[in-house]
């Protein structure tokens, strides 16, 4: 997680932040006039999920064998 959040900053130092955030800003001002705040905030909190599932999955490729084995055990096309 820490390696992550160390990324998140790394890439914010090198970009303009205030683009950045102004952007981030405006996409949730969007999103809350057209479909208010509890289906924004479902979208946030989901889109949140994601990012970090897949940052964390596909960070490692044998960690997304060893995921992919748990959900789908090896069979013979395997």
């Amino acid at each position: 997680m820490e390696r992550l959040l160390s990324k998140i900053f790394e890439k914010m130092r090198n970009a303009k932040a205030g683009a950045i955030f102004a952007f981030l800003f405006f996409v949730t001002a969007l999103l809350l006039c057209i479909f208010g705040f509890f289906k924004t905030l479902f979208i946030i909190i989901f889109t949140l999920i994601g990012f970090f599932v897949g940052s964390f999955l596909f960070s490692d490729s044998s960690r997304f064998k060893k995921f992919l084995d748990r959900i789908l055990p090896p069979g013979r096309f395997r």
